[in-house]
């Protein structure tokens, strides 16, 4: 295993089908599964003693579920522990056999980038790990804005950190929201791609969020998206 390979770890009730990711995982550039977990509360302990950089998470387990183990992982608290520690930020894509599951907008919700159907194939597994590793979404944009339209049944006040954000930032969070790439979010602001980035970090800091998913989540929950 190289140093600047990306560290999944494995969370579900089936050996069988962990064992077929694990040999799918490792047979990638670039990756390692550095372990496996068969339920939710394994998998929170797994992460504090692994520290990988990918957690794929069954959604439906015994004992605790993928949910509840992703809104436990991504509490404050432990995201602080895991920081203090030098740990890398950790992404969460839950594995589901329904598409558009409820389930699985309740976890993006408490955190994870998205989810794959447990008969994806190869090469989307890979494409996935490595897209959530670097901050984006599995799902499609109009996938995800779909699944988290119907998430909130009514939207919360929108919070006063938002309303400091200045007005290119607050219209580059709806070009995000929107799940347009920095390349499009450029074109629709008259920004250059290296400016957007650069605000797109900003955001994330003043509204502390950790990813572009988080975004699109934050909009729908306070009504801030188109």
């Amino acid at each position: 295993m190289s140093d600047d390979d990306i560290r999944v770890l494995l969370v579900d009730d089936q050996d069988l089908f962990r064992e077929g990711v694990r040999v799918i995982v490792d047979a990638q550039d670039g990756m390692t599964v550095v372990g496996t977990a068969a339920d939710g509360a394994e998998a929170l302990r797994r992460v504090e003693e692994l520290a990988p950089h990918v957690v794929l998470m069954d959604i439906r387990m015994p004992e605790m579920d993928g949910v509840e183990a992703t809104r436990r992982l991504f509490a404050p608290d432990a995201v602080a522990r895991r920081a203090a520690a030098g740990a890398p930020p950790v992404r969460v894509v839950v594995l589901t056999t329904f598409n558009l599951d409820d389930r699985a907008a309740t976890a993006i919700r408490h955190g994870a980038s998205g989810f794959l159907l447990k008969d994806t194939t190869p090469v989307q597994l890979r494409d996935a790990i490595r897209t959530v590793h670097a901050g984006n979404a599995v799902l499609a944009p109009g996938d995800l804005n779909a699944l988290m339209a119907g998430s909130f049944t009514a939207p919360t006040p929108v919070p006063a950190a938002y309303l400091g954000l200045t007005e290119k930032e607050r219209e580059v969070f709806a070009a995000v929201a929107a799940g347009l790439s920095n390349t499009e979010v450029g074109a629709r602001v008259f920004l250059s791609e290296s400016t957007v980035k650069t605000h797109v970090g900003s955001i994330l800091r003043k509204l502390a969020l950790r990813d572009r998913v988080q975004i699109v989540v934050y909009a729908h929950e306070h009504g801030l998206a188109a």
